[in-house]
Parts: structure tokens; C-alpha cells; sequence
């Protein structure tokens, strides 16, 4: 029988069926309990929670530093306004702590469920993983230590992370979910690891049987169960090839991306946050060439204050030095939506108030971004970027705002670096177009192809049922980066590229013939990008 999920880490096994349970974290809803009491309970859990949180990350951090931070994380998400404002409220209405828990943390996790961006979504996870460890404590119920004893392929509703990084990964062959994201933590964790994972399988994963074999591949999705002797040996031959190019991948690490015509080329990391970076250094990253800024945002009860964007900047860039880190300015909007940030709902939201459309309309938001930014700047290399950039005078007006900003710090006497370069994504067809003007005004490009195919294929990247139009690759879409690199040459700016097609090796051959200078794409990915590039002409 062949089953299909959601391939979401590379790699093929075949091994036997090994259950990951999860303890009775069922609630009983209790009502005219005393807030006070219940209150203490809950921070009594909390604490002892946040104790667990802390050996986890200890233990994890010698052998996976990104394992450790996930775990960091969790914590924070322990302090969260959101999630502590809803367990108070339910505890003041007379719920016991656990109901209160469940209720605040299934609403969070809902909520997020919801949203059109594929990271956020992940997060849900790290909501339930959070919420059932502060539910099993309130129960009584100690840690589960359950895991194979033998290699086998782990099965589970849903991989929490702190699941994952408790695993013997010598004895884990694969992972396989019923629900499940391809952002989430665990498949970072399972991609780090090198372990094969699909996600998603929804009802096919009540097919599965609750002992045998099983043949997965975590490209292709494909989910093989009691394969045929011919089926085996198919699969061990694909598992067998993924090992030999994960082998042959990893001399490729923190080697120099350079043409074989000797045209070096970056290649950096796509991060989300500096929990990131960590993988992003294992990987070999020549630096970070986009660092999502709207991660702050989206992960805080309120706009994140100056000193908090100070502090993650800051922290970024002391992790990369000296690589250069490329900060894009906050794009919200679009699929992106804070909650706290009551924007009308648009017929049409990749065309509407968005980045840096906001950023202009609201200078108090790109005030407080700007100033944390370049505070930070003595601490590192940084590059700023702004997107979703369309016409000149949004430029002009961008440099006029840089301007009176570094003339309250200089008034303030407060430190910051004379060197920050300022770029902008180039990732709508205006901005491709009107390259040759944009180039003089700024230091650099990076090519957003996801937004950039969506706008000029007029194909929106969300939409599975059009997927074959939304295609990186189209010749006009890789008419309008040509232009671009060339119009960034010509004024003596580089460029790079962050979109996802910057991953996309049949593409890298192309990119290197127009003089691309750099490539950012997700950690996991540097080594076979670097290799690509070694072997263009």
C-alpha cells in the first residue's frame, strides 16, 4: 500500500514501525475552583517547567546548539503576554490552571493554524509542545523516556521538539506525521540531523499499521508500507544514494564558492530569528543574506520595543561576525498579519499596505526600527534592505529617514557604524524595470523571486491550483533578473539573490552567467548550492 504526505527533509529509509505516545494529557474542566489557589499551581508548573526547559538545553547544546535554542524558545513562549493573559483570565473566572492552560494554548495555537505564512503556522507545534508540558506537570505526570531501542522509522500525531532532540538519532531512521508543517521546528531539527521526514499525511496516517515495515522517502512524500522484496530494494538503493550525496555534500561545507572561471560568489542564509544562526554557521554560511525581520513582530503581543529589536540585532550580528548580515526591514502585511496591527482586511493583500508601504505611512514603527538597527551596527557587519520597493521616491524618501535618524543619534552621542550599507529587494516588475535609475541611489540588490514570479506571472504563490504557473523559471521572470544584475553592475552595486530559486541548482549555471554575487538560501541547503556553483563555468 502507498501512502503520500508532505515531504518535508530529503532522504530514504526503510526500517520497522516504532509509536512515539504521548502521556494522558486529557483535561477535565473544573469550575468555581479558587484563583488563588489555581494561580499558584500554575506558577509552581511554570517554574518547574522552565527548570525542564533549561537541563533540556543544556544537555542538547554540546552536540546541536539550533536543538538547544529551540528550547530557549519555549521558554520565552512560557512568558508570552498572549498565552499568559488567556490562562489568567480563565483562571479569574474559577477554571482550574490545567483547563486554563489547554483553553489559552489551543486558542494561540488555533490562531496561528490559521495564518497564510507557512512559519507561523509551524509554531502551533511549539504552542502544544509548551502547553502539554506545563499540563503533564500540573498532572503529576513525570517526563515520558520512551524511544526505540533498535533503528526504526518514528511515527506520531504530531513531533513536538522536545520529542525530537530527546531521540538516539543512531536509532532513528525516519519521521512520519499525521499533521505537521514543513517549517516547523522538528523538521528544522530532522534536516539539521539529516533524518528523513514527511509531514502531513492527514487521514492516510490511520492506515498505517501498528507494527511492520515501512519504506519512506522525504523528497517525494511517499510512504510505502510492507514493501515487496523488489520495493526494499528500491528504496535501500535511494537511501543509499542520499547517504553517498550527504557524504559527498559535506566537504562542501566551508569551502569558497568560486566558478570554475573564478567568479566568487556568497553564499549565505535565509534566517528568522537568532535561534537561526547557529544552524546557519554549521552549515557554512559565508553570512546571513536575508534575516526576516517581521519575526519580531509577529511573535510579540505588541509591536517589540526598540531595546528588544536592539537586543536581537545586536545578537545576530555578534553570532555572524565578521560576516556580513543583511536585516530586511519589517514586511508585514500580505500573508504576514500581526494581530495587534489592525489592518483592514484587503480584497487583494500582496498588493496592498504592506513593508515598506507601512514603514512610510507609519514613521513611528520605521523610526524605531531604524534606530535599533544602527545602534546595533558597531556589533557586526550589517546591510539593511527594504522591500517590496516600486518607484524612485520611495528610495529618496527612505534615505531622507536614514538621514534624520543618524542626526538624533549624533545628537545623543550614541554610537553607531559610519559603514552600513542600504539596499533594497528588488521583487515587484517596477522595480526591475526602473533598476538602472534604483542602482544609483542605493548599495546593493537582492532579488526576492518568490514575490517577483508572483507579481509578474500574476500568479499568487499561495494558490496550489495555479502552481504551474508560478514558476521561477519562466523566461520572464529571469528576463527581469538579467536586467537587474546588469543594471547593478553598471553602477558598481552587487547583487544578490534570497527568493527561493536561489536554492533551485538547474538555475545556478544562469545565475552565475549574469554575475549574481550572492546566494541566500535556507542553512540546510549551502552545501549542495556551494557545490553547484564550483562546477558552473
Amino acid at each position: 500500500m502507498l501512502l503520500k504526505g508532505v515531504g518535508a527533509s530529503p532522504g530514504a529509509a526503510i526500517a520497522h514501525i516504532y509509536y512515539l505516545r504521548q502521556p494522558d494529557l486529557t483535561v477535565e474542566k473544573l469550575e468555581g475552583r479558587d484563583p488563588k489557589t489555581e494561580t499558584t499551581r500554575f506558577e509552581k508548573a511554570k517554574e518547574k517547567a522552565l527548570s525542564e526547559l533549561d537541563l533540556l538545553s543544556q544537555k542538547t547544546a554540546a552536540a546541536d546548539p539550533a536543538g538547544a535554542q529551540v528550547f530557549d524558545i519555549h521558554k520565552m513562549m512560557l512568558d508570552d503576554p498572549d498565552f499568559l493573559d488567556g490562562v489568567e483570565s480563565e483562571i479569574a473566572s474559577g477554571m482550574n490552571a490545567e483547563y486554563a492552560v489547554k483553553s489559552s494554548a489551543d486558542t494561540l495555537a488555533d490562531f496561528l493554524g490559521t495564518l497564510e505564512n507557512e512559519v507561523m503556522r509551524g509554531r502551533a507545534a511549539d504552542v502544544r509542545d509548551v502547553s502539554g508540558r506545563l499540563i503533564r506537570i500540573l498532572k503529576g505526570v513525570g517526563e515520558a523516556d520512551e524511544a526505540p531501542d533498535e533503528e526504526a522509522i518514528v511515527l506520531a500525531e504530531d513531533l513536538l521538539p522536545s520529542q525530537t532532540v530527546k531521540l538516539d538519532r543512531a536509532k532513528v531512521a525516519g519521521f512520519v506525521t499525521k499533521r505537521g508543517s514543513v517549517t516547523s521546528h522538528s523538521v528544522i531539527l530532522a534536516k539539521t540531523m539529516g533524518i528523513p521526514c514527511i509531514v502531513g499525511m492527514g487521514d492516510g496516517f490511520d492506515e498505517l499499521p501498528e507494527a511492520g515495515e515501512i519504506a519512506i522517502d522525504g523528497k517525494t512524500g511517499e510512504v510505502l508500507v510492507a514493501p515487496t522484496q523488489s520495493e526494499r530494494e528500491e528504496f535501500l538503493r535511494r537511501a543509499e544514494k542520499f547517504r553517498q550525496m550527504k557524504e559527498d555534500l559535506e566537504k562542501y561545507r566551508n569551502m569558497e564558492a568560486v566558478t570554475l572561471s573564478g567568479h566568487k560568489v556568497k553564499v549565505c542564509a535565509n534566517i528568522g530569528g537568532v535561534a537561526d544562526a547557529d544552524p546557519a554557521l554549521s552549515f557554512g554560511a559565508d553570512g546571513v543574506g536575508l534575516f526576516r525581520s517581521e519575526f519580531l513582530y509577529l511573535e510579540s503581543a505588541d509591536f517589540p520595543s526598540e531595546e528588544k529589536q536592539f537586543e536581537a540585532y545586536k545578537a545576530v550580528l555578534e553570532k555572524m561576525s565578521p560576516r556580513p548580515v543583511v536585516i530586511r526591514t519589517l514586511d508585514l502585511g500580505s500573508d504576514k498579519q500581526a494581530p495587534y496591527f489592525d489592518i483592514p482586511k484587503e480584497e487583494n493583500p500582496a498588493l496592498g499596505y504592506r513593508a515598506i508601504r507601512i514603514c512610510l505611512k507609519e514613521p513611528q514603527i520605521f523610526r524605531t526600527q531604524l534606530r535599533a538597527l544602527l545602534r546595533a551596527s558597531v556589533f557586526g557587519k550589517l546591510q539593511v534592505m527594504f522591500p517590496m520597493i516600486t518607484h524612485l521616491g520611495q528610495v529618496l524618501e527612505i534615505k531622507k529617514f536614514i538621514g534624520q535618524i543618524k542626526e538624533e543619534l549624533d545628537s545623543e552621542s550614541v554610537p553607531y557604524s559610519k559603514d552600513v550599507e542600504f539596499g533594497i529587494m528588488v521583487e515587484t516588475p517596477a522595480a526591475a524595470v526602473m533598476s538602472d535609475e534604483l542602482a544609483a541611489q542605493v548599495d546593493f540588490f537582492s532579488i526576492g523571486t518568490n514575490d517577483l514570479t508572483q507579481y509578474t506571472m500574476a500568479a499568487d504563490r499561495m494558490n496550489a491550483r495555479i502552481r504551474d504557473i508560478f514558476n521561477p523559471a519562466d523566461p520572464a521572470v529571469l528576463r527581469f533578473i538579467e536586467m537587474t544584475a546588469k543594471a547593478a553592475h553598471n553602477n558598481g552595486i552587487w547583487v544578490g539573490i534570497c527568493g527561493e530559486s536561489a536554492a533551485d541548482t538547474v538555475l545556478t549555471e544562469f545565475y552565475m552567467s549574469i554575475g549574481i554575487d550572492e546566494l541566500s538560501v535556507s542553512p540546510a541547503s549551502i552545501p549542495a548550492v556551494k557545490k553547484a556553483v564550483l562546477s558552473c563555468k
